[in-house]
This record gives structure tokens, sequence and C-alpha cells, in this order.
């Protein structure tokens, strides 16, 4: 159960991030790519546009979500394999022994 609350919790904080460098960095490309060249007029139906680039912005949204918590997941893996093979190797190793008194001439 501990492993799976691990993963969980590395799926939602990628999720997480994900849904925010998107929601950051989104905007900027979608102005970027709805720019229009120099020197070029452009004429078109806003309302279709304003749709248009509120689904491109939705999209990469989920997108970012995936993505993130995606490569979180494979993160969280990681790190419950590495946790485990600690964990067996603490077990595999004898305890120490106090060091034996030396005798007394």
């Amino acid at each position: 159960m501990a492993t799976l609350k691990t993963l969980l919790t590395f799926i939602l904080a990628g999720a997480f991030l994900g849904l925010a460098s998107a929601s950051w960095l989104g905007p900027q490309f979608l102005t970027w790519y709805n720019t229009a060249p120099l020197g070029a007029q452009t004429v078109c139906d806003l309302p279709k546009v304003i749709q248009g680039v509120t689904a491109d912005l939705l999209r990469y949204q989920l997108y970012g979500t995936l993505t993130g918590a995606g490569v979180f997941l494979i993160l969280g893996i990681l790190f419950v394999v590495a946790r485990s093979k600690k964990q067996k190797q603490a077990q595999q190793q004898p305890p120490a022994s106090p060091p034996q008194p030396r005798p007394t001439a």
C-alpha cells in the first residue's frame, strides 16, 4: 500500500507540474503561433479564432498534464525500486557484533 501511495504522489505531483508549465508556456506559444507575419493583414472571424485558441490551450494543458504524470510515474517507479533494493541490502547484512574484550594476561 505504501508503494501505491508513493507512486500516486509522484503521478499527482507530475500532473500538477505539467499542467502548471503548460498553462504558463501555452499562452506565449499561442500568441507567437497566431501572430501574422510582418506586413500581412488579417481578416478573420474573431469568435472562431477565440474558440480555436481556447481549444488549443486546453489541449496543450492536457498534453502537459499527461506528460508530467507519465514522467513522474517513471521517476516514482525508479524511486520505489531503489528504496526496496536498499531495504533488502540492509536486511541481508548481519548485525554488527560488539568487539570482543581482550584477555588480560
